[in-house]
């Protein structure tokens, strides 16, 4: 298994195990080696097909109507070609990619870095002495001036490509690190990105797409205000225990703090150790707004623990004194500040990790100004077809309008926010339902007080104030079935609820604090209460509903269904894009969550799938909650990636279920637990094997090689660095008269350590990539290639 892939949450490559049967026997020699060459052939296969990671975005977003440049790293982005955006208003390409080099190709950079260098140099030095020292005492009569005029323009030209390649060749240097902390991170793609000034500000998805594969999806955001960002980190270095001071990055004096203007988005990478800081003017009175997208961006770190980055937010003012303070906001981690200004000045907002971890994908995104944002809304949700008109409470919100839900919305989760002066505030969840729906009404904190539903009911209730707890009551019949769900945290409340059921003697028939919710995503703490319940006998019964940690406030609120169970499911496909080969399969995972006591077969299969795509049905039985979906195409290949829907579907009772499996990234959170982290899309690319990629650079044709009596004096060194020892070819510096080289020569010549072809041939592919990036000049190329020749 591949330890790099694991430590970055995606796919390990395949493992086979030779089966048995295939042991080469004696009697069986030749069944043997042919079982043992398509072995060989499946697992070069299976390694061909690592699916490509993406581990960081930065910047991860960008404002309206700019364009600029992103960086991404992962691993598995060979000829990386398109990226993939959703929504409408942002384009994208590729500008350029470095793979991960290792010791052989740096020392072969180095090299033609010193020929530039010597050469350069010599150019520069022809060109002074060729100028007159007195231009106005030229001859006249001189018949070589127009000569030399040509030689040095020849020259400058000459010396300006070598200086650009010499620029080139540095800045890839650069990000070489021996030992990167992540080797899954180290690979980087460069890309540019158009927002269009009409793009809508929100959240999207950015993904890679090579010849072969789809990464997966990370965060990028649309924002609306200025947005300064911190030269990018290269590669951070693995830190050894007891010698993590060696792997700080060395930080020029004066990069540690910026100087911004209000509102502004500040972008940034931590590396270990490190503090960033801002620096801002403010006015008297400004109700300030400094919220944090840090986990949100990279919402799971395989190797980390925490599982995440973990931002801590600090505010000073000017004489250096912390006035607020943040770690996280609510229940989630990136911090947010909400600062009234008492007094005109200088302020400055640092951000850290909370345990002063760093490296590369460390990424946050930090928006200050006086912006709107909502703090709570109420009620959490509504009945589908009625116009959505909660109450919301927050900063910077007088005249703010809610932004509208489609006519056509079906049930589920949708998104809130709000617009006051052409900016849009943070997004709330929204929740739409079939069920009819209440309001609590106080005072309600005991059965004695309790309020009267009847059942089906959702209640829209808040816990109003420390130790709050809501009541209500209904009537129930011997052996009725009764379900009690609460959505709140998954609804964006700090409410961690705890629920109860009694009858009237006050007798606790079922009791829940924490339930366990499969679609969860990144939110890790299952805060939501949920029991499905058998009623003893006939009476009234009581629901009750707190908040664990006894807090309470405006923004408590929830929604709690009492009712019979209401079987339902939903579904998770993982992952979020698939490779398929010219006119093979693949295979995608389908989890379901089975609601209510749900127990009913679910028919899986594609849905209006485009031409050349087909999967079998699959049906999950009753009590099943993982399949899997057989895709196959009769296609050779795909110009760009598709999207396929997988829908399940069953019938309770008279009515048929139908649902959609909303796609999702299996992360690794901490080493050991997994989260399906929703993503909005499914995509598919289907690939021929037999197709190359085009050369990005031609080979230069070279001239047959000089026989040895004609060879100029030259000492080569021959794969120096790629194997353990250098091989010098020695040359004479005359030639003697019979043309024959002198016998000091030829004993050097004849103890030439022989290498092997694997040797060789590594070192080509490593010269033909390092020319076909165009780090190579073509007679240093030509020059390296002859003595990978002269080698073998």
């Amino acid at each position: 298994m591949n330890s790099e892939i694991k430590k970055a949450g995606t796919e390990p490559i395949a493992c086979f195990l030779i089966p048995k049967s295939q042991i080469i026997q004696p009697q069986k020699t030749i069944a043997g080696l042919l079982a043992l060459a398509l072995w060989l052939a499946l697992a070069a296969t299976a390694q061909a097909q690592v699916r490509p990671y993406i581990g960081f975005v930065y910047p991860a977003g960008g404002q309206q109507g700019a364009t600029f440049l992103i960086r991404l790293g992962g691993q598995g982005l060979d000829d990386v070609n398109a990226v993939l955006v959703t929504g409408s208003g942002v384009t994208a390409r590729v500008a350029d990619y470095y793979r991960r080099l290792n010791n052989q190709e740096l020392q072969l950079l180095n090299e033609q870095t010193s020929v530039l260098r010597r050469e350069t140099l010599s150019a520069s030095s022809r060109a002074m002495l060729m100028q007159p020292e007195n231009p106005t005492m030229m001859s006249e009569t001189s018949t070589n001036r127009p000569a030399s005029t040509n030689e040095t323009t020849f020259s400058e030209s000459q010396t300006e490509a070598a200086l650009k390649l010499l620029d080139k060749i540095e800045r890839r240097t650069l990000e070489y690190v021996p030992t990167p902390a992540c080797a899954a991170l180290s690979s980087v793609v460069f890309v540019e990105v158009t927002v269009g000034p009409d793009a809508e500000p929100s959240e999207r998805e950015i993904r890679l797409v090579t010849l072969r594969g789809i990464s997966n999806p990370l965060a990028f955001h649309v924002g609306q205000v200025a947005e300064h960002s911190r030269k990018p980190m290269v590669t951070a270095m693995q830190q050894v225990l007891g010698k993590e001071a060696q792997a700080l990055r060395k930080r020029l004096p004066g990069n540690e703090e910026d100087r911004i203007p209000l509102p502004c988005t500040v972008n940034g990478q931590i590396p270990s150790g490190e503090v960033h800081r801002y620096r801002f003017q403010a006015r008297r009175g400004q109700r300030l707004v400094i919220s944090t997208l840090g986990r949100a961006l990279v919402p799971f770190i395989a190797d980390a623990v925490p599982g995440w980055f973990q931002p801590v937010l600090v505010l000073y003012d000017a004489d250096g004194k912390e006035v607020a303070y943040d770690d996280d906001y609510r229940f989630k981690p990136d911090p947010t500040i909400l600062y009234e200004v008492p007094t005109d000045g200088e302020y400055v907002f640092a951000i850290h990790d909370s345990l002063y971890r760093g490296r590369e994908d460390f990424v946050y995104r930090v928006t200050a100004g006086e912006l709107p944002f909502i703090t709570s809304a109420f009620p959490l949700g509504g009945r589908v077809g009625a116009a959505p008109n909660p109450e919301i409470k927050g900063w910077n919100l007088e005249d703010a309008q809610l932004t509208p839900l489609p006519a056509n919305a079906r049930p589920g989760i949708h998104s809130l926010a709000a617009k006051r002066k052409g900016f849009v505030s943070n997004r709330l969840p929204f929740v739409l339902d079939l069920l009819p729906e209440a309001l609590e009404v106080e005072p309600n904190n005991t059965p004695a007080t309790a309020q009267k539903v009847t059942l089906p009911i959702i209640i829209n209730g808040r816990i109003d104030k420390p130790g709050d707890w809501d009541t209500f009551e209904f009537a129930g019949r011997s052996n009725d079935i009764v379900v009690a769900e609460v959505r709140a945290r998954q609804l964006d409340s700090p409410l961690d609820s705890v629920i109860k059921l009694t009858d009237a003697a006050g007798v606790m028939v079922a009791f829940n604090d924490d339930h366990e919710d499969p679609g969860a995503g990144i939110n890790t703490h299952h805060a939501d209460s949920f029991f499905i319940a058998k009623l003893p006998a006939d009476g009234a019964y009581y629901v009750h509903i707190g908040d664990t940690a006894r807090q309470g406030g405006q923004e408590y609120g929830y929604r709690l269904r009492i009712s019979p169970p209401q079987p339902d499911f939903e579904l998770r496909v993982v992952p979020s894009s698939l490779s398929l080969r010219s006119n093979s399969s693949g295979t995608l995972t389908i989890y379901a969550e089975r609601k209510d006591g749900f127990a009913a077969p679910i028919k899986l299969d594609l849905t209006e799938p485009p031409s050349g795509f087909s999967a079998s049905p699959v049906t999950m039985s009753a009590t099943q909650t993982v399949a899997r979906l057989n895709v196959k195409t009769s296609l050779l290949s795909t110009r760009q990636p598709v999207a396929l829907f997988i829908f399940g579907s069953t019938k309770v009772g008279d009515q048929m279920l139908s649902r959609q499996a909303v796609p999702a990234e299996d992360r690794m959170q901490a080493f050991l637990w997994r989260q399906l982290v929703p993503a909005k899309d499914l995509q598919v690319l289907v690939f021929d094997p037999a197709s190359q990629p085009p050369p990005k650079r031609i080979a230069p044709s070279r001239p047959p090689p000089l026989a040895l009596t004609n060879a100029p004096v030259l000492t080569n060194t021959i794969l120096t660095n790629s194997i353990t020892r250098t091989n010098v070819i020695a040359r004479t510096n005359s030639i003697a008269g019979t043309n024959s080289i002198a016998g000091t020569n030829v004993t050097a010549a004849a103890s030439k350590p022989k290498f092997s072809k694997q040797q060789v041939a590594g070192r080509l592919r490593q010269l033909k990539l390092l020319f076909e990036e165009g780090m190579l000049t073509d007679e240093f190329y030509n020059e390296k290639v002859a003595e990978c020749e002269a080698a073998e």
